[in-house]
């Protein structure tokens, strides 16, 4: 008999909760198995199994959250069993001295599901249904969180992911398609059909995490929604980092009228489906030489002295679904423009999916966040701690410029570099922006 213990999915995990058991008790699992769906500080992550026999236990229910080395579940030799724990009512009480966590049923995912036996349901034939079926398709955390908020079974599904794994895309277009789509389970029309009160809020499984709303006030009324554990590491994180690294900041103003121009040539002079490297690409790419020339903004505080890093990895602040997340564009310095843009989107389109991991969160050295796309011409950020320093950019316009005596337009890009003074000082700092805008102004030195 073998303990699963709750995993440290990230280099700063501390705890985890436990989303979806992606098995159920009595499964047979083989090495590498995904077993269970884990939220850590950084991602919702499945985990692999690192044992092999059958699931004889399960020792932590969905929504608890456990420290890591924590047992959650029991691996015994094939064939064996735990009838204790398979067979404990479904929300019922336990029998007098036993431990709740003892029972291994999940709570129900439906409200049709909770007067049903936790062996089984029938569909309109009466033909029996496996109970677990859909949590043994291969999906993303998001895909699974979405269908379940849509009463949606994820077995009637074809995903579109990698390895036929469903995707937010996948659950969203069956959601679409109506009654008659596909991906809407029997019995779901009944859940469709509007509510009489409060159809703005969701109800039931839908509601996980939202309170009821409290009596009308001056302000209206009033619900409250509990932040997920990605939700509540960034408002920590932030909170630390404004308290704890002394920011400064530093605005630039870069012309980026020859960068505008050689990503036109570069946009003409690509293939069908070949990647064209963004204006955010190329910042990533002038920050990472830069940083290569000024190691102490490639640096952090910790504990009393200066740690510098051999490796420039950029991380690219993406916009997740309610999170911020941060991936990393690992040895930036050393990738041509075309690597780090397949690398960029490649990145945001796992954390869009849900399918981003925490190696991949991981290791950056310095951040550069981008609201450009929204409209916004300058802002400042706040440090992603241990880091030295993140660099905001703003939108490229189209502005007028007094050049030789001249009015003329030029596109203008503004910058805002946030540094953590007790290692990058005002002078170091300048220099380093100051080579960020070089590079940028004279973008053919990108691709020396």
């Amino acid at each position: 008999m073998a303990d699963v213990v709750m995993p440290r999915l990230s280099d700063s995990m501390e705890e985890g909760t436990i989303l979806t058991w992606m098995k159920s008790v009595g499964d047979e699992i083989a090495v590498g198995d995904e077993i269970v769906e884990i939220e850590t500080d950084k991602a919702n992550m499945a985990y692999e199994s690192d044992v092999a026999g059958t699931l004889t236990e399960i020792l932590a229910q969905e929504g608890e959250t456990l420290a890591i080395g924590t047992p959650i579940a029991r691996v015994g030799d094939s064939g064996e069993g735990s009838k204790a724990s398979a067979a404990g009512p479904v929300g019922g009480e336990a029998p007098a001295g036993e431990d709740v966590a003892s029972f291994s049923e999940p709570p129900p995912r439906h409200p049709q599901e909770g007067a049903e036996s936790s062996e089984g349901s029938s569909d309109d034939d009466g033909a029996p249904v496996e109970a677990s079926q859909a949590d043994r398709v291969k999906a993303s955390p998001v895909a699974r969180r979405i269908a379940k908020e849509k009463s949606i079974d994820l077995s009637t599904i074809q995903g579109s992911g990698p390895g036929g794994r469903i995707v937010k895309k996948d659950v969203k277009k069956a959601a679409s398609a109506g009654d008659g789509g596909a991906g809407v389970p029997r019995g779901a029309e009944a859940a469709k059909q509007p509510s009489t009160v409060g159809d703005a809020h969701p109800a039931g499984p839908a509601a996980e995490g939202i309170h009821p709303e409290t009596p009308e006030t001056a302000k209206g009324q009033t619900t409250y929604e509990d932040l997920s554990k990605l939700q509540s590491t960034i408002a920590r994180r932030m909170s630390e980092s404004k308290a704890t690294a002394p920011h400064f900041y530093l605005e630039a103003e870069i012309d980026m009228s020859r960068a505008v121009e050689a990503r036109a040539r570069l946009k003409e002079a690509a293939g069908e489906g070949e990647v064209v490297p963004s204006f955010n690409d190329m910042v990533v790419k002038a920050c990472a030489l830069a940083l290569r020339e000024h190691p102490r903004a490639n640096g952090a505080y910790r504990d009393g002295r200066f740690e510098l890093y051999s490796r420039v990895n950029v991380g690219v602040a993406v916009a997740a679904e309610d999170a911020l997340v941060v991936p990393t564009v690992f040895d930036a310095d050393k990738k041509g423009l075309r690597q780090i843009a397949a690398d960029s989107r490649e990145l945001a389109r796992k954390v869009r999916e849900g399918a981003v991991t925490p190696p991949e969160l991981s290791g950056g050295t310095f951040t550069v966040s981008n609201l450009g796309m929204y409209g916004i011409d300058n802002f400042s950020a706040v440090i992603n701690t241990p880091q030295a320093a993140i660099l905001a950019v703003g939108a490229i316009k189209e502005r007028a410029v007094v050049r030789d005596g001249e009015l003329t337009s030029a596109h203008l890009l503004y910058v805002t570099l946030a540094c953590d003074h007790r290692i990058l000082y005002g002078a170091p700092a300048a220099e380093f922006l100051a080579r960020v805008r070089a590079l940028l102004e004279e973008p053919l030195a990108l691709a020396l």
